[in-house]
């Protein structure tokens, strides 16, 4: 990732509100509803854009391992480990 070659200067609205100038956001591909990690220490603030996984594309991976196994699961047999793991969790 290539920081911007000069920076930008934004300012802070009453409701703590920051605008991430459209040259920063275009460079990271940030768009409406993005997720940040906000760190912060002395005069200093970090932004780091949160890259949430694929669950879709996650399960699906998990799914074609276990028919690569020939892990079949009924529907009985999921909903009792659920069962079981709540009870565990309580």
């Amino acid at each position: 990732m290539n920081m911007t070659a000069e920076p930008e200067v934004t300012t802070m609205s009453e409701k703590g509100q920051v605008v991430i100038p459209q040259s920063i956001r275009k460079e990271l591909g940030i768009k409406p509803k993005t997720k940040f990690l906000v760190y912060g220490r002395g005069d200093t603030v970090i932004m780091k854009k949160l890259e949430l996984p694929d669950l879709n594309k996650e399960w699906e991976e998990i799914f074609k391992l276990m028919d690569k196994k020939e892990l079949k699961l009924s529907d009985d047999e999921v909903q009792k480990e659920i069962e079981e793991t709540r009870k565990a969790t309580r």
